[in-house]
Order: structure tokens, then sequence, then C-alpha cells
């Protein structure tokens, strides 16, 4: 699984002479510097070479191929000629595996989804990110006469909370919706003689969240950032994160576990997006090992990394109590599991056993201000992730909402 790190991403070729340049100019985190387009590269003067050495780096990315970063970029080629050499070439020319090359030639087996920025309001500043502008203005027209009619609803019922709003959201793929609680299903465990444990019907009270103790670890990953927080920092209220903006609060069950890995890795990925949303980015962890949060941040995730002590984001999910399954009967027993685990695996990220990894973890979205839970996952079995499509939709029917309620007040208020 390829590392977030802006340094791993750009390796010793073309592009690292020009990072100074990209953070200057707003580029300066890996899923952002992924959807540049060639309008962008010219604002910045990018060189053919530089170019097509984000083109390679972009592609190998998607794939966790990107140890072939450099020799690809050296080799002078740029990537639709890389495509058609044979396997043979490939192999004597790059030293690439015969598996690595499959996955390479394969333009569909990309190891994260095509990202596709939503629609985000337009201001009068034009985005310094010319393809995140560009992409929200060009989103499908029939999306937005659908949100415009969802906005007129919501205009309708702005007194509503977040919880009602969403009532009537539909979770696909098997996920058990009951309001804005998601969970993976329940699945029998040894032919039926060991039963799942229950999950929480209700989503969890806004005042059990928000007066949370947390402790920010380490900051948004940019260029040249600290790895980890250098000096011990303050607890702070929770509702602190999302004062100012909405935000989706990842918890997860340990840094090192590969299932939690690929599930970050999965969720940052589509931070163009969230940023196009006005959304935050920020993982808990219920246990503090150094180690374990360098290993995991920014490679895994490059959001804000917060210490719950308390394991009180934990207790939430689980209804006021911590959600916990054993390994024999919680993984070896689940076939549920055990799919999560190669799911995960395919992605390429790696594993470790250090640290406690029976408490569940989950997943909020948390409107800004005190608006409220806008949506809740439950990690019912290891490893199950809350779908991303699902996380992205739910965003963006929160922004309609609190738009639709920000021209409601606009409207009623005197000229």
């Amino acid at each position: 699984m390829a590392s977030f790190s802006m340094e791993d991403f750009v390796g010793d070729g073309a592009l690292k002479g020009l990072l100074p340049k990209l953070l200057e100019e707003g580029w300066d985190d890996v899923p952002t510097l992924k959807i540049m387009n060639s309008e962008d590269m010219n604002a910045i003067n990018m060189s053919p070479q530089q170019k097509d050495a984000l083109e390679i780096r972009s592609y190998l990315h998607d794939r966790a191929l990107m140890q072939y970063g450099d020799i690809l970029e050296a080799s002078g080629k740029g990537l639709p000629e890389l495509l058609n050499l044979s396997t043979g070439d490939m192999s004597s020319q790059f030293g690439m595996k015969r598996g690595h090359i499959a996955r390479f030639m394969d333009r569909t087996s990309a190891c994260t989804s095509p990202l596709h920025i939503p629609p985000r309001r337009t201001t009068g500043i034009t985005s310094r990110n010319n393809s995140i502008y560009k992409a929200y203005v060009s989103v499908n027209s029939s999306k937005m006469q659908n949100r415009t009619g969802s906005l007129r609803r919501y205009n309708t019922n702005s007194d509503k909370s977040l919880e009602q709003s969403l009532a009537d959201f539909k979770i696909k793929d098997g996920y058990i919706f009951k309001g804005i609680v998601a969970a993976g299903p329940p699945v029998s465990r040894a032919c039926g003689c060991v039963q799942p444990p229950p999950v929480s019907e209700n989503v969890a009270p806004y005042s059990v969240i928000e007066n949370i103790s947390v402790q920010k670890l380490t900051p948004e990953y940019r260029i040249g950032v600290e790895r980890l927080v250098k000096s011990k920092t303050p607890p702070m209220k929770a509702s602190e994160l999302w004062r100012e903006k909405p935000a989706v609060i990842l918890c997860i069950r340990r840094p090192g576990c590969i299932m939690c890995r690929a599930e970050a890795h999965q969720l940052y990925a589509k931070k163009p997006i969230f940023d196009a949303l006005g959304i935050q980015l920020f993982a808990v962890l219920h246990e503090y090992i150094e180690p374990e949060v360098k290993d995991f941040w920014p490679r895994y995730w490059g959001g804000v990394v917060v210490y719950d002590q308390g394991m009180e984001f934990f207790r939430a999910l689980g209804g006021g109590k911590l959600l916990k399954d054993k390994f024999l009967s919680g993984f070896l027993l689940n076939p549920r599991a055990i799919a999560n685990y190669k799911r995960a695996k395919a992605t390429g990220a790696e594993l470790n056993l250090n640290g406690e990894g029976d408490i569940k973890g989950g997943l909020f979205i948390v409107g800004g201000g005190k608006s409220g839970i806008a949506y809740q996952f439950i990690e019912r079995n290891f490893g199950d992730w809350a779908p991303v499509a699902e996380v992205i939709e739910i965003c963006a029917k929160l922004q309609v909402i609190l738009v639709g309620s920000l021209i409601l007040y606009c409207n009623c208020c005197p000229v």
C-alpha cells in the first residue's frame, strides 16, 4: 500500500526540487497533488519531465507499486509508452515482478477507486487548486438538480435536527440501517454455536461525545511538517474539533492492524472530496504507543490523530460500553472477519500485533458547531468499514442541510 508521505511520493526524481513550489501553491498532500490537471501544471511552470513524473507516480500510487517510481521515471518514457511495453521488457529493464507487471498493465486494477469530486458551493474567490474548482463546477447537472430539490425540502424543515433530516437515508450493500446508525451484518459463527455480539441500534446522544477529553498527537499532514506534535499538548474538549466545520471521526481499533490501516488509507485517499465538501478528517486512538503512531501517520493516514485516553468515543459507539470481541470467536470463527482481512491484505498494507486489538471501532460524522451527529457506523465484525461512498453521500447531504438552513436564515433576516 502506497504511502501518503509527499517525500515518499516524489522520490528522488524530477518532482523533488518542485516541493517548495508545490507547498507554496497549496499542492501539499498526496491526494490533492494527484488530481492536478494540465492547466494546474502549466500554472506552476512544470517541465514536460515533471508532468510525466507526476502521471507515472500517480498511476503507481493507485496500484501500490511506488517502489518502481524512481526507475520508471529515470527511463525517460511517459506512462503511455510504458504501458505499451511487453512483459519481458518490464521485467528485464526495470526488474518488475510478474505479479506487479500484471497489476501495472491492468488499467482497471487500482487499489483505490477513481476520485470523483462532488460539487462545493462557490464563493467569490477562485480556489488555488484549479482541479478541485473545476471538478465541482463541472459536476453532473442532474445531480445538481436533485440536490436543489433536496435544498428546497430542507428549507421548509430547517428546524429539524441532523438526525431527523437524514433519517430516511438508505444504506446499500447489505448494511443494516437504523435511522442514522449503520453496522455490518451479523454473521453466524461456528455453525451457529457462537452468536455475534449485539450492537446499539440508537445513535449516540450528542451530549455523550461533545465533552470527551482528547489530546492531539499529530497535525494534519503537509510537506515538511513535524511527524509528531513536539510538546505534549493539553487535553481539549472533542467539540473543539468540529466547532467551525463538520468532521469525520474515524475510531481506530489498533493502528498496527492491517484492516484498520487499509480502512484509514481508503478514506484518506478521498481527501480532495472531503476538502471540497468542507469536511475535516480526524482519527481517534484509544491507546498511545508512539512508534505505532509514527508507523501509521502519514503513511496510512494524513489527517489529524487524537488520543482518547478514556475510550469515550469507543464507549459511545457501543451504546455506553466498550464493544469487544475475542480473537478466536470474533476472527477465526467469523467468516465475515476473515473476508475483511483478505480484503485488507489485497491492498498491500502491512501489519503488526502491537497494542490492544479487542476493542471495536467505527466512525462518526459530526456536524459543525452543536448541530449533532449525522452518521454513526459500528464495527460489528473485525475489519468492517463504513462504506466510503455512503460516508461521502452523508457528507454531501450534510452540506445541503447546512447551506439550506443558512439560506433560510438569510431570507428571514431583514434587509
